[in-house]
């Protein structure tokens, strides 16, 4: 095998390391991220936490019906008894209980609203935390899933970057070094050579170019200087 080829297969491997570890950074980001959820935890505990208020609510106010009902229950029991026999006072106890019926009407009034935003919070609480049941299962299933896809790519890069100390082995080390600036500065330090053109820059090789790359020399493309390679 020549060394061109060595290098070339070794930029391979590189590219391919890169590329696993890339997704080992974006994976490692994804676990554990459950923003998604939290948001939707937080909106079904205000939710929750509105529906509680509303009880509350509903239950005081329920509260002062029953006791307005028992106070003009009491009320009109002594207008009727026949006992009060001032006109004034018995004026006076009408108008109490007048005054109470009002009051006690648009206690049974909140009451009604209230219990319609009982209803509806009810609603939305049932539909929130069903929702939510989805996103974690979802979730529980995405982070499964990413924690398998995880532990695949480092089997792989692990395989990968023995593979390259194999290859770097067989490779001089000047050479090698020539490789790893290029690739620094370049990304890409070998290019292929197709139809007498060097990939990388599209620029057509002289035919003394070609002719030491066809004998498989470490030559670097005279435009870009890349090493060429021609499979």
């Amino acid at each position: 095998m020549s060394v061109v080829k060595q290098l070339y297969q070794l930029q391979e491997v590189d590219l391919e390391l890169e590329s696993n570890e890339r997704m080992i950074s974006q994976i490692t980001r994804q676990l554990g991220d459950n923003q998604a959820v939290i948001e939707a935890r937080s909106k079904l505990a205000r939710e929750q936490q509105r529906l509680d208020d509303l009880k509350r609510q509903q239950r005081s106010v329920e509260v002062e019906v029953t006791d307005l009902t028992s106070k003009l229950t009491a009320a009109e029991k002594e207008l009727y008894s026949g006992k009060i026999h001032n006109p004034k006072e018995l004026t006076n106890l009408q108008h109490e209980i007048d005054g109470l019926k009002v009051k006690r009407q648009h206690l049974e009034d909140s009451v009604l609203e209230i219990m319609d935003g009982v209803e509806v919070s009810t609603r939305n609480t049932a539909t929130l935390s069903s929702g939510l049941k989805v996103q974690e299962t979802e979730w529980q299933s995405r982070q499964q899933i990413l924690s398998a896809s995880l532990e695949q790519h480092k089997t792989v890069v692990s395989n990968l970057k023995h593979k390259r100390e194999l290859l770097i082995a067989e490779i001089d080390i000047k050479l090698f070094e020539v490789y790893s600036e290029l690739k620094k500065q370049k990304g890409i330090a070998v290019a292929r050579v197709e139809q007498g053109v060097c990939r990388a820059c599209r620029i057509s090789l002289s035919v003394s170019e070609l002719q030491q790359v066809r004998g498989g020399h470490p030559v670097r493309c005279s435009s870009c200087g890349r090493i060429l390679f021609l499979a």
